[in-house]
């Protein structure tokens, strides 16, 4: 290949070694995520509501408004609420 255009081998090399670094780290993270969630679950905590919990927390609140409005009248309609 030539290296017209392009940057050294070095900095190629560095730029891989430092996402595989970030692979790793993000599996080290992911396992952490997981421990915790097994704690909780031992600990009697509902895993997948925490994870809903988790999730609606992430969301700006005025998305997360529209959306439970949204989601009450769809319920409503379907006569799931009295």
């Amino acid at each position: 290949m030539n290296d017209a255009g392009h940057n050294s081998s070095a900095q190629l090399k560095s730029i891989v070694e430092r996402i595989e670094r970030l692979d790793t780290d993000i599996k080290e993270l992911r396992d952490d995520q997981k421990d915790i969630y097994a704690e909780a679950k031992g600990n009697g905590y509902d895993v997948k509501v925490l994870r809903k919990v988790v999730a609606i927390r992430k969301q700006d609140p005025q998305a997360r408004a529209e959306q439970e409005t949204i989601l009450e009248t769809y319920m409503h309609q379907l006569g799931m609420l009295g």
